[in-house]
């Protein structure tokens, strides 16, 4: 597969992924190379990845605690603390290896580092690789708020692997799914169509292609997010509410990423039938097919009462307004609509039947 060209970087994929990170070090002359792993990927990718790599580089292996719930400024603070005691200049280069906490984390401990250093991604995770390591979005939660400190700044690249899929559950496989399938929703219609019926993982390369140049296609023309990139927040407003309230919640065990925005598609579909026109056949489509792959989360009232006031911390939100990102169809979406309080109460009730 070519590699896809972002607007600074480039992603490359399988044999090609390590040609261009052993030609890149190769001639960037770094003064050392350090690797962000979590414990995980320390036991189960690095080995792989390091046998990979050609030429002698002076390595310092750094690892943090795996989980959303480890993905906060005090690990970075930690971080940090190691690259300044083993000697990190401004010639060095941190390649993140890992999902989408070690890459999001990775990538904004670089960028602040003294003032910024290269950092390289290499997703090991389906949900980092179709989403979370492509389009220059680095940082942290804040308490289980998600994501509300970072910066927008690009990788040197990144390298998507798909054998490091072999070491992941069935659960984190479908967990990126979610975020595969939405980009469905969002933007291709026939690719939404053509995920449906797929039972394995076993052939996915071409599909991680296409989620990957779709994304791509959105942030080059919106790198910022001003307006077309939101459309990839689809199912994203109410779904971190519900991801960071079982966060939280001592009564409640811990939702995947992708299991909470699968959650919140079925219920920002069930808004876009009230507000924005989605035929009812293809928002009974998308809760027949996101229920069939997630179990359905168990809400109570007061579950939903808490998740609402969440809302308020949404990155989207603009002068103390909630904004959603709906679908007219499915392949088509609009942006900034908000949405009366009782509608969210009517979309849960939905979600419940």
């Amino acid at each position: 597969m070519d590699s896809i060209i972002s607007a600074s970087y480039a992603v490359h994929f399988n044999d090609l992924a390590y040609n261009a990170i052993n030609s890149h070090l190769a001639k960037a002359n770094y003064s050392k190379v350090f690797i962000l792993v979590d414990e995980n990927t320390h036991n189960y990718c690095l080995a792989q990845f390091m046998s990979e790599i050609n030429g002698d580089y002076q390595y310092e292996i750094i690892e943090i605690e795996s989980g959303e719930i480890n993905k906060n400024i005090e690990t970075c603070t930690q971080v940090w603390q190691v690259l300044s005691e083993l000697d990190a200049d401004r010639k060095s280069v941190l390649i993140n290896l890992g999902g989408g906490v070690v890459t999001d984390l990775g990538g904004f401990v670089a960028s602040t580092f003294k003032r910024g250093i290269d950092f390289i991604n290499i997703p090991t995770t389906l949900l980092s690789m179709v989403d979370a390591s492509v389009g220059g979005k680095t940082g942290v939660d804040l308490g289980v708020l998600k994501n509300q400190v970072g910066v927008i700044n690009q990788p040197v690249m990144v390298l998507v692997v798909s054998n490091f899929l072999k070491t992941l559950e069935e659960r984190q496989l479908q967990s990126g799914f979610a975020e595969m399938l939405k980009h469905g929703l969002i933007k291709d219609s026939s690719y939404w169509t053509s995920l449906k019926p797929l039972s394995n993982f076993n052939d996915i390369d071409s599909l991680i292609y296409h989620s990957v140049s779709i994304k791509n296609e959105v942030v080059l023309k919106d790198p910022t997010e001003q307006n077309l990139r939101k459309i990839l927040n689809y199912g994203h407003t109410l779904g971190h509410a519900v991801e960071s309230y079982f966060l939280e919640s001592e009564n409640h065990d811990l939702l995947l990423h992708g299991e909470a925005i699968a959650a919140g598609m079925i219920l920002e579909g069930f808004l876009s039938y009230k507000l924005t026109s989605l035929p009812l056949e293809e928002l009974e489509d998308i809760k027949s097919t996101f229920l069939s792959r997630y179990k359905k989360v168990e809400f109570t009232d007061h579950d939903i009462l808490n998740i609402l006031k969440l809302l308020k911390f949404d990155k989207k939100n603009s002068h103390g307004n909630i904004n959603f990102v709906l679908l007219k169809n499915i392949g088509d979406t609009v942006i900034d609509i908000k949405v009366p309080e009782e509608l969210l109460h009517e979309a849960f009730a939905y979600y419940k039947e």
